[in-house]
């Protein structure tokens, strides 16, 4: 028996990263799982794995959100996880590139969550996860401005469904990271003009010497998605080896 048997999960931003390692880990513990992303190429390789089922989707597209939705007569856990990371401080911070993040990072959520709710409150069940981040409300991180406000609204429209719902048989909670050695993370390192010195500070904010990895924040969700869980609903699951101590 898995953890996660019989129950039907749809997640964002699956191609890589926390999405492929956590869609993988929900469908080892049994969970049917439909796994969405922008990039159907990477996605492609998630298939042919037992319990996945992959779907090219927009989650900033409205229509894109409702198309995948109709498509589900029931899901029990919904993860939204796409996001952007824009580096810099308000000043570094145009008005486009304050638009895309919250685009990405928050209405997308809102979409996603608006469009599934409905589903699961006719079942009186539902589990909502939405990834944040210890750059957020949490703790104050040099040239995160955008990013952090975004994070910051991600735990507060997670705070307000699970108030919301609670009676109505929701859950819903927020996993909030430090710095996870993804190929995103290892993308903006090399962007920068120094790679090596933005790799070495990167560490040296390391409590524990090391970064996160991918599937060390997916068995945090599997947990979060699992019956486990149960009593759990409106926190801030923090997953960051320290950092925000």
């Amino acid at each position: 028996m898995g953890r996660l048997d019989g129950k039907v999960i749809v997640l964002s931003a699956a191609a890589q990263g926390i999405g492929r390692a956590t869609a993988i880990a929900f469908a080892k513990e049994g969970a049917q799982v439909t796994a969405t992303d922008i990039n159907g190429e990477k996605l492609k390789e998630l298939d042919g794995i037992p319990g996945i089922k992959t779907m090219v989707v927009d989650v900033t597209k409205k229509d894109q959100v409702e198309a995948l939705a109709k498509k589900h007569d029931r899901v029990d856990v919904l993860f939204n996880i796409a996001g952007f990371v824009h580096h810099g401080s308000i000043l570094d911070c145009e008005e486009a590139d304050w638009d895309f993040t919250m685009n990405v990072n928050v209405r997308s959520m809102y979409l996603m969550s608006k469009a599934f709710l409905p589903k699961m409150l006719a079942n009186k069940s539902g589990n909502i996860i939405n990834m944040a981040s210890v750059a957020s409300s949490i703790k104050g991180v040099v040239n995160r401005c955008v990013y952090s406000t975004s994070k910051a609204a991600v735990i507060g429209l997670t705070k307000s469904i699970a108030a919301d719902f609670i009676d109505q048989g929701i859950r819903c909670n927020c996993v909030c990271p430090g710095t996870v050695d993804t190929p995103s993370l290892r993308g903006r390192i090399q962007a920068q003009p120094d790679p090596e010195q933005a790799y070495k500070d990167f560490m040296a904010r390391q409590k524990t010497g090391r970064m996160c990895t991918a599937e060390e924040v997916a068995y945090l969700c599997v947990y979060l998605a699992s019956d486990e869980s149960a009593y759990v609903t409106g926190t801030e699951q923090i997953i960051d080896g320290g950092w925000s101590l």
